[in-house]
């Protein structure tokens, strides 16, 4: 069983990414399209509405599932969603793109020091770290 403090995290986590996700696909629409690539080989809109709707079930997963091993696995594919928009923000960076608020190359910066933390916090608030080192390796075969 999860302590309260990591079950707590996991909920917070699920609730914001679902809240990232309709954002997504409602109020935040613009922004978030400001904030892909340009060179990005789809179509930016496409890309937002994708991404959200990825955020909100991965969100909902973390907000529904709690036994292990489902757990630490949704903990996993959490880090690595947080992983793969990690790009993006780089880019945004690099190429001096304004969204959210991010109007200078400091607070961008700021910014990309934090998409660690949230991979840290997917995978300490799901048990996904500790579940990794455990998990049980076949022993080898034994040879007569």
């Amino acid at each position: 069983m999860s302590s309260p403090l990591r079950a707590v995290g996991q909920a917070l986590l699920g609730s914001f990414l679902v809240l990232a996700g309709v954002a997504h696909l409602t109020f935040a629409r613009t922004e978030f399209r400001a904030q892909v690539p340009p060179w990005f080989p789809a179509d930016a809109d496409l890309v937002v509405l994708v991404s959200g709707v990825v955020e909100i079930a991965v969100g909902a997963a973390l907000l529904l599932v709690w036994r292990h091993p489902a757990r630490a696995v949704v903990g996993l594919v959490t880090a690595a969603l947080f992983v793969a928009v990690f790009p993006g923000n780089i880019a945004q960076l690099t190429e001096h793109r304004d969204a959210f608020g991010l109007t200078s190359d400091t607070s961008r910066a700021v910014r990309l020091v934090f998409q660690p933390v949230l991979v840290v916090w997917a995978v300490w608030s799901t048990g996904a770290w500790r579940w990794w080192r455990r998990r049980r390796v076949p022993p080898p075969e034994q040879h007569a």
